[in-house]
């Protein structure tokens, strides 16, 4: 976690006088208002720069326990499922989760257009699960080999559609951009993302959807068992506590 912190030091110049004799008292009380005068501008001057740390970046962590990453795909079970897998004909829809996520959000919530910070996510999809124990081994150890890749990575590096400051307590949208990094093969992809922040809690969702092919995964398909849609997508769902 990192902070910014504006610390702001000011300093003061005093000036002693120096009075020779008694009967010279008259010159150094005209002189006295001249004298204190930069200190009692100082304040008013330094004001605007003091308030200075209230605005700009704000850091969130990510609360893992509080925090999920999902895979939903369509997998579709042909006739000879039944006698394989148990399972009968029909198409199914397919979740995958896991709450090993990790990462944090820098926004600057005065300006949401403004450059982002570090925004970084990690989540270790070996540990990705669904309703099927076989189906979760296999994408480990065959296929897209989850136990050779374990990590995916997305690192944000722009928001659009986002207003122009923020309110707290009110939910907003706007999209995420970054480089998400799976299978060591890196694309550029847009997150839809709502969000609110209470207190020092941003909580949000984030979606998108993407292709296997693009990661270099081949849909499996099991002749008279089994097909996967290419397609798939992805759902995050993120407390974070500011740190």
């Amino acid at each position: 976690m990192r902070r910014q912190l504006a610390i702001i030091l000011v300093a003061g110049a005093l000036s002693t006088l120096l009075v020779a004799c008694a009967g010279q008292s008259a010159a150094p009380a005209a002189e006295a208002p001249a004298a204190e005068a930069p200190a009692a501008e100082a304040p008013a001057a330094e004001a605007p720069a003091a308030e200075a740390p209230a605005t700009g970046m704000r850091t969130f962590v990510v609360v893992p326990a509080e925090s999920s990453a999902a895979y939903l795909v369509d997998e579709e079970f042909l006739g000879g499922a039944l006698d394989k897998l148990g399972i009968p004909a029909g198409l199914v829809d397919v979740v995958g989760k896991t709450q090993e996520i990790e990462g944090q959000l820098q926004l600057n919530l005065n300006d949401l257009a403004a450059p982002l910070g570090e925004n970084t996510f990690t989540v270790q999809l070996n540990t990705l699960t669904t309703d099927q124990s076989n189906r979760d081994n296999w994408i480990r150890r065959n296929g897209p080999r989850l136990n050779d890749f374990p990590l995916a990575t997305f690192r944000a590096t722009a928001i659009s559609g986002a207003p122009a400051s923020y309110t707290e307590g009110e939910t907003v949208r706007f999209q995420m951009s970054g480089d998400l990094t799976l299978r060591e093969i890196t694309q550029q992809v847009t997150f839809e993302v709502s969000a609110s922040l209470q207190g020092g809690t941003l909580t949000g969702t984030a979606t998108t959807r993407l292709l296997m092919s693009s990661f270099g995964i081949t849909p499996p398909n099991f002749a008279n068992t089994l097909t996967v849609a290419d397609e798939f997508g992805i759902e995050v769902q993120i407390t974070a506590r500011e740190g």
